[in-house]
């Protein structure tokens, strides 16, 4: 090659070259944090139109508040608007903010938060007081608004509700339980000093205790009205008792559309006071209602039966019923199994012994509601061969009929195995369910902060409304 090509080739290889190391050259964007707008910004461009915080802004907006609005008392300072605070609650509960202080901070420190309240900063104990006490009375009245908002948008029904109930923690500093009807020592007499000391302040101590169990059997100190309850979260694996509520739940479309607070561990006792709650917050009555077979009771079923709802409830050993005919078991020894003479009001024993009618009695259940019961007897069952399968009593076997409930089981049988029966059942369980799921684990709402029934249903009412609009919002 010669000089001059080697030259010519050796520009061009030294021009590509630094080209090359050009193009690599790194290119920021411009930096400047003291670069001064012409125009301050507006919060509201720095908002998406979709965002979650414009529907709450949004649906707060048509709901009337003017008896909260009434509460407040002239004089004084002036106060942070009633209808700004709730919209800021309800949104921190959407993002799973429910300690006032980390609230207080998002006011500060969030674009989403200062829009929603128009830069106003109220401080925790502002958020928590407006929470715990201007709430009270008028937040049940304010989701029920909500919820009927979603009815006027096709979202949901109240002609189909489904309810089932959970069990969440109350807020304690320490397990403390103080139980009812304990045993007196037996060595009592030993102990005369000591009592004749103590006990008129101790019984003054006990009627006080008497009072706040009201019908319950326990308490918890640091808030006396949660009652202890076996939890399904038992990390410890001992059957541990916590201080809680029992939230029962109605929803429709995996929304909530009613919340009640019972104090007792069953269902069984919570869902006529729940229905009514229903009623009397919406002016009318579901017409169909589903629910497992904790609320499978006489009173439950007499009490739907009166209001004319549609029954998909099941009752004690309904699957195993189901199971039962699959397999085709039977047992001929069952009441439900024996043969019945309406006519002469008797039954028959499978070898074919009459049973008479020897009379019947009324109870009452924990709610007041009162039960009929027959009594039938066998004539003689000594010598039967069949005796040892048949029962295990020294005398003549006993059974014991409640025609209004067995009346009421074959009705729910019936329903509860129709074709749309056996749809409203399944859906059951990814309807109602599926919102306690995303309420415990999703929302990670596993505990009260709030102390007393009251702040309770104020705060359960808070996560209810925050669930619906975060649903909401992905929805539309």
């Amino acid at each position: 090659m010669r000089l001059s090509e080697k030259a010519a080739f050796f520009c061009k290889f030294s021009s590509s070259f630094l080209i090359l190391r050009m193009s690599r050259k790194v290119i920021f964007k411009t930096y400047d944090q003291d670069q001064l707008s012409l125009l301050p910004p507006s919060y509201d461009d720095l908002v998406p139109i979709n965002h979650p915080v414009r529907i709450v802004n949004t649906i707060i907006e048509h709901v009337d508040i003017s008896a909260l609005e009434k509460s407040y008392k002239g004089c004084g300072t002036s106060s942070y608007h009633p209808r700004m605070l709730p919209k800021v609650i309800i949104y921190a509960y959407l993002h799973n903010l429910y300690s006032s202080r980390k609230i207080e901070q998002a006011l500060s420190e969030s674009i989403h938060f200062m829009w929603l309240s128009g830069q106003s900063k109220p401080d925790h104990n502002t958020i928590n007081d407006f929470r715990g006490k201007r709430l009270r009375g008028h937040l049940k009245k304010i989701f029920h608004q909500v919820v009927l908002l979603l009815v006027e948008q096709g979202v949901i029904s109240l002609k189909d509700i489904f309810v089932d109930g959970t069990k969440i923690e109350a807020t304690i500093n320490q397990i403390n339980e103080a139980l009812k009807g304990k045993d007196i020592d037996k060595k009592v007499k030993q102990k005369l000093n000591y009592a004749k000391k103590n006990w008129p302040t101790k019984m003054a101590k006990y009627q006080k205790q008497e009072a706040i169990l009201k019908q319950r059997n326990s308490y918890s100190k640091t808030d006396t009205d949660a009652t202890f309850m076996r939890m399904k979260d038992d990390h410890m694996k001992n059957g541990q008792l916590k201080p809680a509520y029992n939230l029962q739940g109605s929803t429709n479309n995996q929304y909530l559309t009613n919340y009640t607070l019972a104090q007792t561990t069953a269902d069984t006792t919570t869902l006529k006071d729940h229905v009514n709650d229903h009623i009397e917050n919406y002016q009318q009555t579901p017409e169909t209602l589903t629910a497992d077979a904790g609320y499978g009771s006489e009173e439950n079923y007499t009490d739907l039966e009166a209001k004319q709802i549609t029954a998909y409830v099941k009752y004690n050993y309904f699957h195993k019923e189901q199971q039962d005919k699959k397999k085709g078991k039977t047992n001929p020894f069952h009441p439900n199994e024996l043969y019945y003479n309406k006519e002469t009001d008797t039954y028959y024993c499978p070898m074919g012994q009459t049973m008479t009618n020897i009379g019947s009695y009324k109870k009452k259940t924990k709610n007041g509601f009162e039960q009929t019961i027959h009594r039938y007897q066998a004539k003689n069952c000594n010598g039967c061969p069949l005796r040892s399968l048949c029962h295990k009593s020294k005398y003549n076997r006993i059974i014991e009929r409640n025609y209004n409930l067995i009346r009421l089981k074959a009705q729910a049988k019936t329903l509860l195995a129709s074709e749309q029966g056996i749809a409203k059942r399944k859906q059951r369980c990814w309807d109602v369910e599926a919102v306690f799921g995303n309420i415990k684990h999703n929302m990670n709402f596993k505990r009260f902060i709030l102390r007393g029934i009251d702040k309770v249903n104020v705060e359960i009412g808070l996560i209810a409304m925050a669930h619906n609009l975060k649903k909401y919002s992905l929805a539309i």
